[in-house]
């Protein structure tokens, strides 16, 4: 018997936050150091002393302004509230406190297992007709299916061999989209503060490249694999990254741009611009 993949991608609606359902495991689970993105000190399993009790944060309409900028940009695609609501069943760790600690864990393992699912979802979207789609549909089936799995069996998992192999997919689905377009290779470049106004980036492999504060005003990056490239503090004002791929909204909210920037239309424009 043939086996059957996934025809349509996920719910989308279950890969971005919502912090009604969830426990404020992102103001708990990771740990931070005091920089340009956050005030203070906060070691793993900590609570954040801005989190109140009804795990709202205290100061979140003013966390740029108070030296929590690198909370505005956090995305943890869906986790907080699949981890809250389905793996723990509604428990939380205030009430629940012998859990915590294993429920910090699976927060981690499932933000990486989610982030794959939006990436997955995206690859899909672009290649809607190539060969690759039985593996895309197969890889992103595979990878919901771990998402369902119970805590024990989370905490065992090699999630990082599991992302070596999506990635594998998620590089030839990109190269792909990129095909017959003549592009430079700056996967994993050193580009901080890098003078790029005006380049020509189209179908550009940005793949892990570090963009921080670079210069790319009015740059055409059409078609360029952003994939988990550091946007942070990288002026796009007048860039046009309407079809760039792999483009997160986490990315552009690290970013500054403005009204002149071109984004795709899944994408959002971040109210600091």
């Amino acid at each position: 018997m043939p086996e059957h993949h996934r025809t349509t991608p996920p719910d989308p609606s279950g890969l971005r936050g919502d912090c009604e359902s969830c426990f404020a495991l992102c103001c708990v689970a990771p740990a931070f150091s005091a920089s340009v993105d956050f005030a203070i000190d906060k070691r793993a399993g900590q609570a954040c002393p801005n989190l109140a009790p009804d795990f709202r944060c205290g100061i979140h309409a003013r966390l740029r302004g108070d030296g929590f900028r690198g909370c505005t940009v956090y995305d943890c695609f869906g986790a907080g509230q699949k981890v809250s609501q389905v793996t723990f069943g509604g428990r939380d760790w205030r009430s629940s406190p012998t859990t915590a600690r294993r429920m910090f864990q699976i927060f981690s393992i499932m933000r990486d297992l989610h982030e794959l699912l939006w990436y997955l979802t995206e690859a899909q979207r672009l290649t809607p007709a190539s060969a690759l789609r039985d593996e895309l549909a197969r890889a992103l089936d595979d990878t919901e299916r771990l998402t369902g799995d119970g805590p024990d069996v989370l905490a065992g998992l090699d999630v990082a061999a599991h992302r070596r192999d999506v990635n594998t997919l998620l590089v030839r689905a990109s190269e792909r989209v990129r095909a017959g377009v003549p592009h430079r290779d700056h996967r994993g470049a050193d580009l901080i503060g890098a003078r790029l106004a005006g380049a020509d980036l189209r179908a550009a492999n940005l793949r892990g490249a570090l963009l921080i504060g670079a210069d790319l005003r009015g740059a055409d990056l059409g078609l360029a694999d952003l994939t988990g490239a550091d946007l942070r503090d990288a002026d796009l004002r007048g860039a046009d990254l309407t079809a760039g791929i792999f483009l997160t909204q986490s990315q552009l909210d690290a970013a500054r741009g403005d009204a002149r920037t071109g984004l795709p239309r899944s994408l959002s424009r971040p109210a600091h611009w």
